[in-house]
C-alpha cells in the first residue's frame, strides 16, 4: 500500500479526579459530600489507605497517572484524549443526585501536566455542581489550552466536534455525546442560551445520521472523526443491541473513523466494522474506588491505556495495543503478568462474538487481531 502513515492516539475511559483523589492533590476543594454513605470527600482516602496502606500526602499533581506518564512520554502519541468525568469547580451547591464529583480548579494541573490535547465532557458527572460549576469546569480547562467536546455554553457549542491538529498527518476531530442510559438526564441537555451537555435524543440511524450532518459542517478533507460516546450502564460485559447498531450506523450514516465507547467501570469488547474501531467500554482509568466492595468479579481496579494508530489514508485501524494498569494507591501501576492475563482472557471472550480477538505480547501489552 502507496499509503502507510498512521496517525496514533492515546483513548482512556473514565478520569475521575474527584472526592478522595482531589484530596490527595496539593489544592483540594472543600471536602464536604452530600451522600447517603459518606459525608466527606477525605472518606474515600481513608477507604483507599485501610485496603492498601496509608499515602503521604499532598503528592505531585502527576502522582496519579503513576506508570502510565513514561508510556505516554516514551510513545508520544499524537493525540491524548480523555473522558473526564468530573466537575472542575469550587462551587458548593451540588445537584441533588447522591453522588456529586468534583475536583478543584488548582488541582486541574494534574490534567494539563499530562500534556492531554482533550477532556471529553458528555458524561454524567460533569454537571453534578450545576451550571455554575460547568461554566466553571469550561473555563479552567479552555484556560489550560485544552480543547472540549461535548458540553458547552450553548448546544452549537456543546455539539461542535473538538478541532485537534496534528502536525504533518491533518487533523482529528472529537464529536462527543451521551446516551440517557448512561444516567445522564434530558434536563441536562444544553439548550440554545443554556449551559450543558451534547445528550442524544436516541440511539437511532436517523441520530447518527444527523451527527454525520454536524460533523460534516466542521470536516475538512483528509480529518479522521472520533465519536466518543458515553452509554450503558456500570457493570455487564453484554453489548446491548442498540449499541452495536448505533456504533456501526456512525460508520455507514455519518462516516466516522472510529468509536470511542464509555460508562462501564471495566473494559468491555471490541469490535472493527469495515475497518474501524469499535470500543464499546473503555472502563475505567483513573477513580477513587479503592477499597469499595461489591463488584470484585469484575476486577475494576485493572484498567487499560488504549493506544490505536489509524491510517492517515482512509482512517482504518493499522493496529491497537491496549496497556495494561492497576489502580493501586491511586496511582497507574504496571499490571503484573497474572493480572495482565485475566484481562486478556476476558477481552478476548467477549470480544470473539465480533471476529476479534487479543492477545498478550511479550512486553505485557495486549494486541487486537481482527479479520
Amino acid at each position: 500500500m502507496a499509503d502507510t502513515i498512521s496517525l496514533s492516539l492515546f483513548l482512556s475511559g473514565d478520569v475521575m479526579m474527584g472526592r478522595g483523589i482531589d484530596q490527595l492533590l496539593p489544592w483540594p476543594c472543600e471536602p464536604t459530600l452530600y451522600e447517603e454513605y459518606m459525608a466527606s470527600a477525605k472518606d474515600y482516602l481513608a477507604l483507599a489507605e485501610a485496603a492498601n496502606g496509608l499515602m503521604r500526602h499532598p503528592v505531585d499533581p502527576l502522582y496519579p497517572w503513576g506508570d502510565a506518564l513514561k508510556e505516554l512520554n516514551d510513545r508520544r502519541p499524537d493525540a491524548r484524549i480523555i473522558n473526564l468525568e468530573t466537575s472542575v469547580t469550587h462551587r458548593a451547591r451540588p445537584e441533588p443526585k447522591g453522588i456529586n464529583y468534583r475536583m478543584s480548579p488548582e488541582n486541574f494541573v494534574s490534567i494539563k501536566n499530562a500534556q492531554t490535547d482533550c477532556c471529553v465532557l458528555a458524561n454524567n458527572h460533569v454537571l453534578d455542581w450545576g451550571e455554575p460549576g460547568l461554566i466553571e469546569t469550561l473555563a479552567t480547562i479552555r484556560a489550560a489550552g485544552i480543547a472540549t467536546a461535548g458540553a458547552g455554553l450553548t448546544i452549537d457549542k456543546a455539539s461542535a466536534p473538538a478541532a485537534l491538529p496534528v502536525t504533518g498527518k491533518g487533523r482529528v476531530l472529537v464529536y462527543a455525546c451521551a446516551a440517557t442510559d448512561s444516567g445522564v438526564p434530558l434536563a441536562w441537555l444544553a439548550g440554545p442560551d443554556r449551559p450543558g451537555v451534547n445528550v442524544l435524543p436516541d440511539l437511532s440511524s436517523r441520530t447518527a445520521a444527523h451527527i454525520g450532518t454536524e460533523i460534516a459542517a466542521k470536516r475538512k478533507a483528509g480529518d479522521l472523526v472520533i465519536v466518543s460516546v458515553h452509554w450503558g450502564g456500570n457493570w455487564g460485559y453484554p453489548v446491548p443491541p442498540a449499541h452495536m447498531a448505533f456504533a456501526h450506523a456512525l460508520v455507514d450514516e455519518a462516516g466516522i473513523h472510529l468509536v470511542h465507547g464509555h460508562s462501564s467501570h471495566h473494559p468491555k469488547a471490541i469490535e472493527v466494522y469495515k475497518g474501524q474501531l469499535i470500543l464499546y467500554g473503555c472502563g475505567d482509568f483513573i477513580t477513587d474506588y479503592e477499597g469499595i466492595a461489591g463488584y470484585e468479579s469484575f476486577r475494576d481496579d485493572l484498567v487499560l491505556m488504549y493506544l490505536p494508530a489509524l491510517r492517515t489514508s482512509d482512517g482504518m485501524l493499522a493496529h491497537l495495543t491496549m496497556i495494561p494498569y492497576q489502580l493501586r494507591r491511586f496511582r497507574l501501576n504496571r499490571a503484573a503478568q497474572q493480572d495482565a492475563e485475566w484481562l486478556r482472557d476476558v477481552l478476548d471472550r467477549e470480544s470473539r462474538r465480533f471476529n476479534t480477538c487479543v492477545t498478550l505480547d511479550k512486553s505485557g501489552c495486549l494486541q487486537l487481531e481482527w479479520s
